[in-house]
């Protein structure tokens, strides 16, 4: 790890074994046809980050999800794994370059990956590099400047151990401890009345995606048919608006799939056809008037503080405690948030096919679905117009993790692994502890403080007559005489008592 080739060595390997044995792979169907071992460029990308982040390669630095992405064009040019050639429309689609898709199929070459302390492995490898030069220049152990290169401003002071590469945490407690910063930093950005529903956070589970990727064994049915022809007719357009308001189909129930992709097939070739009777189809399914909203219920005081933020100009902070909100969410109504303010975002633009005839796009898509995005029962209409338009506006960083969450989540995870008491609050705390002996010298401390406080205020008071005065004096120096005597020392013969 002294050497700079051995530790780019180090981190290159870990990141590749960590994404082989982290990333689902499995049979996945696309366009009605079968792939098999099989995992998701999104999937990718989450992985890849989550280990940068949790390892410190970049230090406490924030990391995009950008650089993520470059590093996993980086291994696929390194032929670490391939694309998977799918079909659209019976022509083969090819890809050079890597995408952050849940529609982008890639697999693994199974290629060895270079070992510390296995020499004839790195010779071999290097061997294939020579091969493989005519793919690629770039190759998995090149130098560490390469490394550099892709994950961009890398802090050379970080010590990367092999317990944080592989911190060997079971998924429950990682869970634990993500879901026990966010709460800390929640209550550092809001001040909420109530815990009890935040802690608890019991709702009753959503239905699962309509989509037959978890099962391929499952037989086809005709709903499943019209959901493949959707997202094929979604992948031949071009335009941006038509992929958004699909990929919010996935999430409908099967009969109102169905009547769409029938739809479809009746309209005449014109986008603007095509826009409204998706349009109307979304309004239909999330205009439902005791449809759930995707914001969880049990964290209404956060959605109220959020506004009470808004309100007071505080965007930022505002921002923030919304991406901590949805981090608590479960990912399945996470993701149905995040598509449908995509598709929000898309069809508010005063430019796209007008969507009523009296009012503008954006107050449109407001109107139309904030009922299903925020419980507005008890918020004020003014609230949830405010905060629906913010989280339409901001929907691109609203699914983002905090640059302070992952510093403490970073700080936790690096305690537990020294072997600190792992109930130990790290970053942000609201008190100081303290040891029994030292908590009952505050107490005596701040007692008597108050005591000689409120002596001098009868003594000093010159509202008081006399008699009352005495009669004050006289019950103070029957209760703590010590003090009464301390205080007036020598004067103590002119007092009266």
């Amino acid at each position: 790890m002294a050497g700079k080739p051995f530790r780019a060595t180090y981190i290159w390997t870990n990141i590749i074994n960590n994404l082989q044995t982290q990333v689902e792979v499995k049979r996945r169907r696309h366009n009605l046809k079968i792939y098999h071992d099989c995992f998701l460029g999104s999937e990718a990308v989450d992985v890849v980050l989550a280990h940068i982040i949790q390892s410190k390669i970049c230090g406490d630095e924030e990391v995009p999800r950008s650089k993520a992405v470059r590093l996993c064009q980086a291994l696929m040019e390194a032929r670490v794994f391939e694309a998977v050639d799918t079909k659209v429309f019976g022509k083969e689609k090819r890809q050079a370059k890597f995408e952050d898709s849940s529609c982008s199929l890639y697999r693994f070459l199974n290629r060895p990956t270079p070992s510390a302390s296995n020499s004839e492995n790195i010779d071999s490898e290097c061997d294939k590099r020579k091969e493989d030069s005519e793919y690629s220049n770039n190759s998995p152990v090149k130098t560490e400047k390469s490394l550099e290169d892709v994950l961009g401003n890398l802090n050379m002071n970080t010590t990367i151990t092999p317990q944080m590469m592989n911190l060997g945490l079971s998924q429950e407690l990682m869970d634990e401890i993500w879901r026990q910063q966010t709460i800390l930093r929640l209550l550092k950005l809001i001040e909420l009345p109530l815990l009890e529903n935040l802690l608890e956070g019991n709702e009753s589970p959503r239905p699962p995606l309509h989509s037959m990727d978890s099962d391929p064994d499952l037989l086809y049915t005709s709903s499943y048919l019209d959901r493949e022809i959707l997202k094929a007719f979604s992948e031949a357009q071009a335009d941006s608006w038509l992929s958004a308001a699909v990929d919010c189909l996935e999430f409908l129930p099967d009969q109102l799939v169905v009547e769409v992709s029938r739809g479809l097939a009746r309209c005449a070739e014109e986008t603007s056809q095509y826009k409204q009777l998706l349009y109307g189809t979304l309004v239909q399914h999330y205009g439902q008037p005791d449809y759930p909203p995707l914001l969880s219920n049990h964290v209404f005081d956060i959605h109220s503080g959020v506004c009470e933020l808004l309100v007071n100009g505080k965007q930022e902070q505002a921002l923030e405690s919304l991406q901590l909100c949805l981090k608590l969410q479960d990912s399945r109504s996470r993701e149905e948030l995040r598509r449908l303010l995509r598709f929000m975002a898309l069809a508010a633009g005063p430019q796209e096919t007008r969507l009523h005839k009296e009012i503008e796009n954006r107050m449109a898509v407001k109107r139309a679905f904030s009922n299903a995005i925020v419980y507005g029962t008890k918020l004020a209409k003014g609230k949830v117009d405010l905060l629906v338009l913010f989280m339409t506006d901001n929907h691109h960083d609203l699914f983002k993790i905090p640059v302070t969450l992952h510093k403490l989540v970073s700080d936790k995870l690096a305690s537990v692994i020294k072997g600190t008491d792992p109930d130990l609050i790290t970053g942000t705390t609201y008190c100081r502890r303290l040891t029994g002996k030292d908590y009952l010298e505050t107490v005596q401390k701040t007692t008597r403080e108050e005591l000689w406080t409120l002596l001098q205020t009868i003594h000093e008071n010159s509202n008081l007559c006399l008699k009352e005065k005495r009669r004050l004096l006289g019950q103070f120096y029957r209760g703590h005489p010590e003090i009464f005597v301390q205080y007036f020392g020598n004067r103590i013969s002119n007092v009266y008592i």
